[in-house]
């Protein structure tokens, strides 16, 4: 499918296969922040969802000329038949941000931070009162990452609505430790685990308004440890809205 000529398609496409996702590991990557800073005095504020319940919140600042800090944080509570998953993450970040290419439409950037988390994870078979709980899964634990950041600018906009509209394409790639600081298997004290995660991310945006964009966001992640608990599994589909103000 050729993504520059038939973007709303794809979009469609991409959310369908997200919203089929489910659930794999006590691990759920947040959706990073990718705000694409042009000047100094620059502001990002993002909000992300998806219908298994995950919230991810996003903002940023540039400080100065080429320097920027962000915030991150997430929280899911999804509940099923015979699953209820259950966390919350927050980190923060600085970072390193410049405008690339001949025209200045593609922009890199480069952060390292650090976050705290918390997952409760549980199994249940029904019952005759209803479902009954067969394992739980409750740690907590710290997260340790660093980014690189990049998206470009399509040269043509598109018509939509009665307005041309502009088009980013980009990607975030996140290398994250995570490590548990404990672990509880149905309730007894249990191993702790650590992880290296591989966290590719991609994303399609589309103008709304001025500062105002739609973003589409897909990725998955790649463990490089094996682990009973920690290991990869959920992935990031979500639809969210960009506000960048303060771009000269």
């Amino acid at each position: 499918m050729n993504i520059k000529r038939s973007p709303i398609k794809a979009l469609a496409l991409l959310c369908g296969v997200g919203f089929l996702s489910s659930c794999s590991s006590v691990y759920l990557p947040n959706v990073p922040a990718t705000p694409m800073f042009n000047n100094k005095g620059e502001g990002y504020l993002a909000a992300h969802v998806n219908l298994k319940g995950n919230l991810s919140g996003n903002a940023g600042v540039a400080i100065i000329d080429n320097l920027a800090i962000i915030a991150n944080g997430s929280y899911s509570d999804y509940k099923s038949s015979n699953h209820d998953f259950n966390q919350y993450l927050y980190e923060g970040g600085l970072g390193y941000y410049t405008l690339v290419g001949k025209s200045k439409r593609s922009v890199l950037e480069f952060y390292g931070g650090y976050g705290l988390g918390s997952t409760l994870d549980v199994d249940k078979r029904a019952s005759t009162t209803g479902a009954d709980p067969v394992e739980s899964r409750d740690l907590d634990f710290n997260k340790i990452f660093v980014q690189a950041n990049f998206s470009s600018t399509r040269k043509n906009k598109i018509n939509l609505f009665g307005k041309k509209r502009s088009l980013n394409y980009g990607t975030a790639i996140r290398l994250s430790r995570i490590k548990m600081d404990s672990f509880k298997l149905n309730g007894v004290d249990h191993a702790l685990e650590e992880n290296v995660f591989v966290e590719p991310v991609f994303f399609t945006r589309m103008e709304l308004s001025k500062g105002l964009q739609l973003q589409y966001t897909n990725g998955w992640n790649i463990g490089l440890m094996s682990n009973e608990f920690l290991k990869p599994g959920n992935a990031v589909f979500t639809l969210g809205l960009i506000y960048n103000f303060g771009r000269k």
